[in-house]
């Protein structure tokens, strides 16, 4: 299967990566979101990064000009159904990609190949409801998409080879390594990651050290580049919050129950940086604990 074009459902933070690589690998995208202001500031936000990359003499402008000039936008998700490949790259609730998918469907061909970018969800539960389970599978790319070069690659119990070898040549194509996972919650990095910020949220709630504290100490008692609460208010608590809901359903083990206060915070709509507080407050010119 030889895949051209792809198409991105969702122009968030990870739509606009997946965008940004796609395109400077050669692929035709086209980027889709229900909003179009979501889609106007994707991309700017990927010219952005593409002209950072020219400065710093990674690509050349022409190479800049020939990557934007392969992305188009669409806010009708229809669109995107004579692409090769599909990338659902929407928010972490499988309701939301259900409906999603559902909408698709008779606007694909019948070669598309449809995958998902879920950091947890069942990619054999999300095939299921499609009319081309063996052509489904798990696409999770790690934050932020132009940087890290690791790619899950997650095949449902249906999922062919033919789809998962045209995968692993995209993964392939743009520079980036494939781990293969199995369909389990959360997969791999999900499945170490998340707990440990889960436990980071713990040892704040149960008093044992500040914000500022539980992160030094990751940072320069393990090496971590972020430390843990720093790390999940990267990624999203709301994002955070709703893996470990997946880990804790999906495993009936107690030691994934989501920490209160994790789920406080989301109740209260302070997510992380995408909306100024989470574990620190980005509101001033420099990030200040919360707690």
């Amino acid at each position: 299967m030889d895949i051209q074009s792809v198409g991105i459902v969702g122009a968030g933070q990870m739509g606009n990566g997946i965008a940004h690589v796609m395109a400077l690998a050669g692929y035709d995208v086209m980027l889709n979101d229900i909003s179009s202001d979501t889609l106007n500031a994707a991309i700017h936000t990927i010219d952005r990064n593409l002209e950072r990359q020219v400065s710093r003499e990674k690509i050349t402008a022409a190479t800049k000009a020939a990557a934007m000039a392969r992305i188009t936008t669409t806010t009708t998700l229809g669109d995107l159904g004579q692409n090769d490949l599909i990338i659902e790259a929407a928010t972490e609730r499988e309701t939301v990609k259900q409906a999603i998918f559902d909408e698709l469907l008779p606007h694909l061909k019948p070669s598309t190949i449809l995958t998902s970018n879920t950091s947890s969800i069942s990619i054999t539960r999300l095939a299921s409801r499609t009319d081309r389970p063996e052509k489904f599978m798990g696409f999770h790319f790690m934050n932020p998409v132009p940087v890290m070069q690791l790619v899950e690659l997650i095949r449902g119990i249906a999922t062919d080879s033919e789809t998962f070898e045209a995968c692993k040549a995209v993964v392939d194509k743009l520079g980036k390594t494939a781990a293969t996972a199995e369909d389990f919650p959360a997969f791999i990095v999900n499945r170490i990651l998340m707990p440990m910020i889960n436990e980071a949220v713990y040892t704040l709630y149960e008093g044992v050290g500040s914000v500022s504290s539980i992160d030094s100490s990751l940072k320069l008692g393990a090496n971590h580049p972020m430390g843990p609460l720093e790390l999940a208010d990267f990624i999203g608590l709301d994002t955070c919050l709703a893996i470990m809901n997946v880990l804790h359903d999906g495993l009936a083990d107690t030691k994934y129950r989501p920490c209160p206060l994790l789920t406080k915070y989301v109740e209260a709509g302070w997510l992380g940086r995408k909306t100024q507080r989470g574990f620190y407050d980005y509101r001033g010119e420099v990030p200040v604990p919360t707690r």
